[in-house]
């Protein structure tokens, strides 16, 4: 293929495929910790085994890998750990699902069973996502590659447990959590979603008991959006300063339904401005009226089951659906004449976030962790920017959520993850486990048998915990669990730990990047990365949030097939306007295709083809570094784009060390594409084909090194390409990798601020030169002369230097430089001119241009943009439009009609010339 390279067109899907193989085989990415350089390490975030990749995966892996490929270059030891995340919830959802389908449960195959599939559905999607990052080219090792349910990963759960049950930080009771009923377990604060429903507001009245126990005339009413609860209720609570209700406090109401007496207490929590201002207390199935019953210590009444339906204490609505038991209640309340009103109410009811059901608080026994002095140990550090954050905004949003932490239910009721390492300890006689049978808690069943003898003497049996603990916990140590822990003399540990940065989106600062400041500060003494970077979402073509609900998401690998993944990682990057902003993706579904990825596959065209003309114009294999002999030689062309090279050089690795991912990106698509392609090869172009040019060679030396440090530059963000084009370029055998290479040394020797201004000023000219010639109406082939004019002696001198090359890049017979006392301008009544700063350009017409077709074609340009500018004016004039229109739709009318007002007046002036 090397050989042929100038013969061929641009296949991403051999390239790409052709290098990911090579990478792997030559084990391109295994660091080892022996080996010299600056420890640099990432470890990604894991993906679930789930699914399959979305554009999200293929954002944070283009982000991650533009950084870890640019620290290689930089000549440090980089390691890149890649894995997966078990994700108890969601596996155990699409598994019972499937049982479903089949007509059984979990529980009739068993926990070794389910298990046993479990992993065997691990292997078969994990193996998927893994084989779709491969194709974005991430430049990880494969070989450390972990999954938290790794049995090192599992030995280093089970420690971390037992560390922290010593430290008296893990404790075990019952209290109110969040229950999810579609997959019957507790979920965390964080894994609740707010949602805003239109519900509505109940009210009914509960009849007051005299002293003597008998049912009175008077009722208190109360209103509740949840009656099925009334059933648990221990108490109606009024606030103490509410002069209607002073009286009745610590009278008793009944409950209907099940006939229980509870009092009315005086409680402050009660707002008097909502409902009726009484409130009914349900302490098992709220959390504020669980708090009010520990202030006045209220029975707990448990009405649900753990599938939604209500239990043997809600009498005659026993095993109904939770939603189907609040109609029979409303109904039987208002047969009662008990039921006063129905409001219409919107109201935000939390949800199950991988349930995708109402929560419903509950009472429960499960396992916590203690947060208050663990997440102290991270605010301490927060002032030496431990972590630092990028953006720096984030930073508050992280300090705020370890304020106010509340403890961390770490117990699921599921199967599938790390199963809690505590033993229940039963006399022989015993079967059930109760609130209060005692428990050891042990790295293994060995050790928990012999505390427990120790404690219980041997006539005792051992029962483990059926809880698994939830997936953030082991992600929670992924930084330095993966590294080898509680191993701290791994040597992978020794040179990796703390990592350097993480990479991770902005919605699991709380789920994910503080549990793991927490666990790594509590566990190693060190905050797990140095840098935390926050990038944004990628949005759709509409710029809106994708989401599976939404239906909106973009395959990346459909835009990987189409375009290849260089092109795909290089638009992501390029979109980014500054760190932790939302990019959009442009797309369009009717024919999957995206001009932004196409639009990087162009840029990926475009290097391809430069690769070729060097290739074409190379005269020798010989060595083309440059000498000062070569140095000396140089012409102003040459020394002009190793001056933008080295400005671009500093630049870029100041921009990457900096994670302005996006802004580098932009500067090497200017300097790639405008400078060297449009600009510096059309100039070789000039001598190459010239028999006369001097030091071919230097010509030659120039496109070479410019081109080399290019292809070593854009590296990070297109691999693949890249890689195959230093190879072509460089003659380098396959086992020899840009990837590997050193970043282009800074020069600064040739850095030349007061030559790069000239050759914008000589741009600009050659643009408007370009430009009259194209309102002439002139082809290529038809060439005139153009006249220069100014009194700046130092741009005279320059252009005179560049005459040439101005001729045959305006495609001009002839090129005239003069000051301004060195001509008549009347000579030039009949030209087409314009004006760069301080200097005059004019293109005469009269002798060679068909004065009757250009007039013909102005006057039909004018009549054009004339109507275009009365449809805008409508729009504009039109109220409704300005201020109902979007802005953007409003301001870009505006910057149309200000465009289209100098084209009227440009061709207007034109055709006065020509009349």
């Amino acid at each position: 293929m090397n050989d042929q390279l100038s013969l061929e067109n641009y296949s991403p899907f051999e390239v790409e495929k052709k290098w990911q193989e090579k990478w792997e085989s030559l084990k391109a990415f295994s660091p080892n910790p022996d080996d010299d350089g600056e420890p640099f390490c990432v470890v990604i975030p894991p993906p679930n085994v789930t699914g399959s990749l979305h554009m999200g995966h293929a954002f944070n892996t283009a982000l991650i890998d533009v950084v870890v490929r640019f620290q290689r270059l930089l000549g440090k030891n980089v390691l890149c750990l890649p894995g997966t995340d078990h994700a108890s919830i969601a596996v155990q959802t699409i598994l019972e699902k499937q049982l479903k389908s089949e007509g059984k449960t979990s529980e009739d195959i068993g926990r070794d069973e389910f298990l046993k599939r479990a992993w065997n559905w691990k292997e078969q999607s994990g193996g998927r996502i893994v084989s779709q990052l491969k194709r974005i080219g991430y430049s990880v090792d494969w070989s450390r590659e972990r999954f938290t349910l790794d049995q090192k990963l599992n030995e280093a759960v089970i420690e971390a447990f037992n560390i922290l049950y010593k430290k008296n930080l893990i404790y075990r009771g019952e209290y109110l959590v969040n229950w999810c009923p579609e997959s019957q377990s507790a979920v965390s604060d964080l894994e609740v979603e707010m949602q805003e429903v239109n519900g509505h507001l109940w009210h009914f009245k509960y009849p007051l008991i005299s002293e003597s126990g008998e049912q009175l005339d008077k009722y208190l009413e109360v209103a509740t959006t949840r009656p099925e609860t009334l059933l648990g209720d221990t108490a109606v609570a009024v606030n103490p300063n509410d002069d209607r209700y002073k009286e009745f406090i610590g009278v008793k109401v009944k409950v209907p339904f099940v006939d229980r007496e509870i009092p009315i207490i005086a409680d402050s929590h009660v707002d008097k401005d909502f409902g009726t201002g009484c409130v009914k207390v349900t302490p098992a199935h709220d959390p504020n009226d669980f708090a009010i019953g520990k202030r006045h210590n209220l029975k707990q009444i448990n009405v649900m089951n753990k599938d939604g339906t209500l239990n043997i204490n809600a009498g005659i609505f026993q095993n109904l659906d939770r939603y189907e038991a609040r109609k029979k209640i409303i109904k039987e309340l208002d047969n009662l004449g008990l039921l006063t009103k129905i409001e219409d109410y919107k109201h935000t009811v939390p949800f199950s976030d991988r349930g995708k059901v109402p929560i419903e608080p509950l009472l429960s026994t499960q396992w916590f962790l203690k947060m208050d002095d663990i997440s102290q140990g991270c605010l301490n550090e927060i002032d030496s920017k431990k972590p630092s954050f990028i953006p720096p905004r984030w930073e508050k949003v992280y300090k705020d959520w370890l304020e106010n932490i509340n403890d961390w239910c770490i117990s699921r009721q599921l199967w599938w993850g790390h199963q809690i390492p505590a033993w229940y300890v039963l006399d022989d006689s015993q079967d059930s486990i109760e609130q209060n049978t005692p428990y050891i808690v042990a790295r293994n069943e060995e050790d928990a048998l012999i505390e427990a003898n120790k404690k219980f003497g041997l006539n005792i049996k051992l029962v483990r915990d059926k809880d698994v603990l939830d997936t953030w916990f082991s992600s929670g140590l992924w930084p330095f669990s993966t590294l080898g822990w509680p191993n701290t003399n791994d040597p992978d540990f020794k040179k990796w730990y703390p990592n350097n940065v993480l990479v991770t989106g902005f919605d699991i600062i709380f789920f994910w990047v503080a549990r793991m400041t927490m666990m790594g500060n509590t566990f190693t003494n060190n905050i797990p990365f140095k840098d935390v970077y926050i990038h944004g979402l990628v949005r759709d073509e509409n710029n809106k949030k994708m989401s599976k609900s939404s239906g909106n998401g973009i395959d990346p690998i459909l835009l990987i097939d189409k375009y290849g993944s260089d092109a795909l990682r290089f638009a992501l990057i390029r979109e980014v306007a500054g760190a932790g902003q939302d990019i959009r993706l442009d797309f369009d579904r009717k024919k999957d295709t995206s001009s932004t990825v196409e639009a990087s596959r162009n840029f990926a065209n475009k290097l391809w083809n430069a690769t070729k003309f060097v290739l074409i114009n190379k005269t020798s294999n010989n060595n083309y570094s440059l000498n000062e002999s070569d140095e000396n030689a140089l012409e102003l062309c040459d020394k002009w784009i190793l001056s933008k090279l080295n400005q671009v050089n500093i630049k870029v690795a100041v921009l990457l060390k900096e994670y302005k991912l996006g802004e580098s990106a932009k500067l090497l698509y200017e300097f790639a594409w405008n400078d060297f392609c449009d600009w510096y090869v059309e100039f070789a172009k000039q001598r190459f084909n010239n028999k006369e040019t001097k030091n071919r060679q230097i010509s030659e030396k120039v496109l070479i090194k410019v081109l080399n440090d290019i292809l070593v530059m854009i590296h990070p963000f297109m691999p693949h390409i890249t890689e195959e084009l230093w190879h072509v370029l460089q003659l380098k055998p396959d086992n020899a990798l840009l990837s590997l290479q050193k970043w282009p040394i800074h020069e600064n020797k040739f850095v030349d601020n007061k030559l790069d201004n000239s050759f914008q000023q000589l741009f600009e000219i050659i643009r408007l030169i370009r430009n009259l010639r194209a309102e002439l109406g002139l082809k290529p082939s038809e060439k005139g002369p153009v006249y220069l004019i100014s009194d700046n002696d130092e741009l005279i001198d320059f252009l005179k230097t560049l005459v040439d090359d101005i001729q045959t890049l305006t495609k001009s017979s002839e090129v005239f430089i003069f000051k301004t006392n060195a001509v008549d301008k009347k000579e030039f009544a009949k030209s087409f001119s314009g004006i760069i700063s301080d200097l005059e350009v004019y293109l005469p017409f009269q002798d060679f241009v068909n004065i009757d077709a250009l007039k013909e074609r102005l006057t039909k340009d004018l009549k054009k943009v004339t109507i275009e500018l009365e449809n805008l004016n409508k729009r504009l004039s039109n109220k409704n439009f300005v201020d109902k229109a979007p802005k953007d739709i409003v301001d870009e009318c505006r910057f149309k009609l200000n465009e289209g007002s100098a084209q009227k007046e440009r061709i207007t002036k034109k055709l006065e010339l020509l009349n």
